[in-house]
Order: structure tokens, then C-alpha cells, then sequence
């Protein structure tokens, strides 16, 4: 595989149209190389416009999301260089990297052991410094590093805990995949102020779902 080839023809077919038209966010994505953060036995699709799984048999569904999903919720957080940037579900590390490019500070939880080792050492491996991996339940965020400038749910949730909403600083975002299969959208939410929220649906795609989020009851007929 011609690898940079791959690389372009991610960028210029598969995330460019999608509306991820910011020149920033497109360079970062050949900067950094995802097919270092792919297990070496999915490599072949690193490029490929699916979600990549991240355990055998994808086990309870922790993936990588696609490459234009990655990028347009990248793109919609509109990071400044000065920001901190909570992440929930760091997986292979991959969002963690792309987020550490563009803010000050990144966080990301992981709830899977060895996901979280995963995680640690291909940061690691690609010399990012500012992202911190923490073994933790992403549903109750983390409030002791709170207020948040971004945060960003690398997964699908039923809804978006008050919780993680507290956790943003006035005028911070959060970007999320929000809903039930077969229809789920990714969402922005903006504080607005002290108990005022803001919401925009971005686009409709699908998600593994996040572990340990609470799921509506489902009702028995």
C-alpha cells in the first residue's frame, strides 16, 4: 500500500467532502499518522471509510469512528491553541493526538484496561505530550480538572449526562453522537450560561455506544 497515496485519497474523497473544509484540520490530518494509531492487525484499514475495531471481534464495540466522522467533530469544536479538552473514550489514542495538535491540555478516559494502555503508548509513540490518559468511568467526566473548555464523546450515547454538561466552562462546547440505532445524530451543545445550553444537530450517523452511560428503560409489551 502506497500509504501517503491513502492518506491523500482519505483526505481529498472521504473528509474533504463531508464539509470538513477547514485548512487547519485537513494539514492536521497528514500530520498525524492514523495508521500508528490502527492495530497492527487492521492496518490495512486505516484508511477506509469504516469504523476500525479495536479489540478481537470488536468486543463490546469499541472502534475507531470513521475518518470523516473524526474530522468533522474536530472541525465543529473549533479548539483554540489556549483551550483544556476532555475526552471520553480514547480507544487507540487517535482523537486524543488529533485534539493535543490544536489545544493546550487534553484529558481522555478509557474504561478498558487495555485500551487504555493501548492508548498510552501510541501517544506516547507519536511524541504527544499534552494528552493524559486516565482509567475512568467517562460517564461522570472528570471534576476535578473541570471547568472544560471542549469536551467531545468519541462514542454514541442515549443522552448527555448533566454531569459532563456542568463540567464546561460559559461558553464552552461538547460534541456528541446522541440517540437510539437506527437514528442518531451528532450533536454540538454550547454553554451559554450558567444553566443555559445551546443545541445544533450537525449530521446523522451511527456509533458504538460508550460503556457505563445510562440507557432509557425499554418498554416490555
Amino acid at each position: 500500500m502506497n500509504v501517503e497515496q491513502a492518506r491523500f485519497n482519505m483526505i481529498e474523497q472521504q473528509i474533504r467532502p463531508w464539509d470538513v473544509l477547514d485548512s487547519e484540520v485537513l494539514t492536521l490530518l497528514g500530520v498525524v499518522k492514523r495508521e500508528d494509531f490502527v492495530p497492527t492487525s487492521q492496518r490495512a484499514l486505516a484508511f477506509v471509510d469504516m469504523m476500525v475495531p479495536l479489540r478481537e471481534g470488536g468486543a463490546a464495540g469499541q472502534c475507531m469512528l470513521e475518518p470523516k466522522v473524526e474530522a468533522r467533530l474536530l472541525q465543529e469544536l473549533r479548539l483554540q491553541r489556549h483551550e483544556k479538552v476532555l475526552e471520553v473514550g480514547a480507544g487507540s489514542g487517535y482523537m486524543a493526538a488529533l485534539l493535543a495538535h490544536r489545544a493546550q491540555q487534553v484529558f481522555t478516559l478509557e474504561i478498558v484496561p487495555e485500551l487504555v494502555d493501548l492508548a498510552q503508548a501510541n501517544l506516547k509513540r507519536a511524541g504527544v505530550t499534552n494528552a493524559t490518559v486516565r482509567k475512568a468511568d467517562g460517564s461522570q467526566g472528570l471534576p476535578g480538572e473541570a471547568p472544560f473548555d471542549a469536551i467531545v464523546l468519541s462514542g454514541s450515547v442515549a443522552s448527555v449526562p448533566q454531569a459532563l454538561l456542568e463540567q464546561l466552562k460559559i461558553g464552552g462546547r461538547l460534541v456528541a453522537i446522541v440517540g437510539q440505532e437506527p437514528m442518531m445524530r451528532a450533536t454540538l451543545i454550547t454553554r451559554t450560561g450558567e444553566r443555559e445550553f445551546g443545541e445544533v444537530y450537525l449530521f446523522d450517523t451511527v456509533a458504538p455506544r460508550l460503556l457505563k452511560f445510562p440507557e432509557p428503560p425499554r418498554f416490555a409489551f
